[in-house]
């Protein structure tokens, strides 16, 4: 009896699949028969209606159930007074007063360098010698005309004190006296110019020129000195930031090809306006006490130009822009406790940018919940559901 009755079941199958099959629309286009073809799109549409029907009666349970369907969801943060610190961006080149490339004060011939590249020289250090072709010997002779003016003045003086000899012998001695100090100390001026001393404390940098090279005076390129302690940056800022960027005011200053940073402040602000540029210059002084920052270094600037100490700060790219030119934002009014509010536009002025943030100078209130995630998407009055309050950092 199992077996008929599984065979009734598996004939019936098969029957349903080949009646299924030979009224499927592919089958019943290869007939093309003209009034098959019709009934079978009648039969379609009328299967169409029935889903159609059942389709709207879900809608409708679905709308009766679920209250929130058209409700946009978003996210939200609240506004919170902040020191806000806006800051000039600008580009400089460290720089240093005390890096000098020395040249002789003497023409002649380099006879020495005492000095070496990396050595540690202290200020008046002798560095290199010039020969002073043969001024030594000048000296030495004007040394024994000297002494012997020296002699016979003191002699002339002592006769002339006991009022013997006349006035005239007297000014004589002393007047050759005096001319043979004024050789001397002439002379030795000009053999003081053929050493070679450090003007500052510092390091050397490059020796450029060798040892028994011809040297001219104010012209040969000898030796470079440089100071790696009093280093400073000096830009040019625009004119509209003169009373803004003032002495004292704090600097944060990055420097790309060392991956470093420092905080400084403005030293010096110029108060004169180069009329070709509008800028005015600004000196920023550099700490080094690691002497890792060079001469010539390229650094970014990050001047404080503003600050507000209960600032209210929002995403640029919540704000919006009416017809007429305002700026507005959406808060979230009336939220319960299911998390549901409404809306509402706000027309705010704006003060300074700083990255994507901006000041809000008007509109918003402290604690108020401003609608971030879907701000662009709500509308005045419109019910939303706040779906998280985010932080702002």
């Amino acid at each position: 009896m199992k077996i008929v009755y599984s065979l009734l079941i598996v004939l019936v199958f098969f029957t349903s699949c080949g009646e299924a099959k030979k009224n499927s629309v592919e089958s019943v286009l290869d007939t093309n028969n003209l009034e098959k073809i019709r009934k079978k799109r009648m039969s379609l549409v009328e299967e169409q209606n029935a889903i159609d029907g059942k389709i709207k009666l879900l809608d409708q349970a679905i709308s009766r159930i679920d209250t929130v369907k058209n409700v946009p969801l978003i996210s939200t943060f609240k506004a919170k007074e902040e020191v806000f610190n806006h800051t000039l961006e600008i580009q400089g080149n460290v720089t240093t007063k005390n890096l000098i490339v020395i040249t002789p004060e003497y023409n002649g011939i380099l006879t020495n360098v005492y000095v070496k590249d990396g050595d540690k020289v202290r200020k008046g250090q002798i560095l290199a010698k010039i020969d002073d072709g043969g001024l030594s010997q000048q000296l030495a002779q004007l040394k024994i005309q000297s002494d012997l003016a020296k002699t016979t003045f003191e002699r002339q003086k002592r006769l002339w004190d006991q009022k013997i000899g006349s006035e005239i012998q007297f000014l004589q001695a002393k007047s050759s006296y005096d001319g043979q100090q004024e050789s001397i100390n002439q002379m030795q001026k000009q053999i003081a110019k053929t050493t070679v001393r450090a003007p500052f404390s510092g390091t050397i940098d490059d020796v450029i020129i060798e040892q028994g090279s011809v040297v001219s005076a104010g012209q040969s390129q000898l030796i470079r000195i440089v100071n790696l302690d009093d280093m400073y940056i000096e830009t040019d800022v625009p004119e509209r930031y003169v009373s803004s960027i003032v002495q004292g005011k704090k600097v944060e200053v990055l420097f790309p090809v060392l991956g470093k940073s420092l905080e400084t402040k403005v030293e010096q602000a110029a108060d004169f306006i180069d009329p070709t540029n509008r800028t005015f210059k600004v000196k920023i002084t550099i700490p080094n006490k690691d002497k890792s920052v060079k001469p010539n270094l390229t650094a970014r600037l990050k001047i404080n130009d503003y600050t507000n100490e209960k600032a209210l700060l929002v995403p640029l790219s919540i704000i919006s822009e009416n017809a007429n030119g305002e700026q507005y934002l959406y808060v979230v009014k009336d939220k319960n406790d299911a998390g549901e509010g409404v809306a509402k536009r706000v027309i705010i002025t704006t003060g300074k940018t700083q990255g994507d943030v901006i000041e809000v100078l008007s509109g918003i209130k402290d604690g108020e919940e401003i609608i971030k995630e879907g701000a662009r998407s709500v509308e005045g009055g419109q019910t939303v559901k706040v779906l998280t309050v985010e932080t702002i950092k």
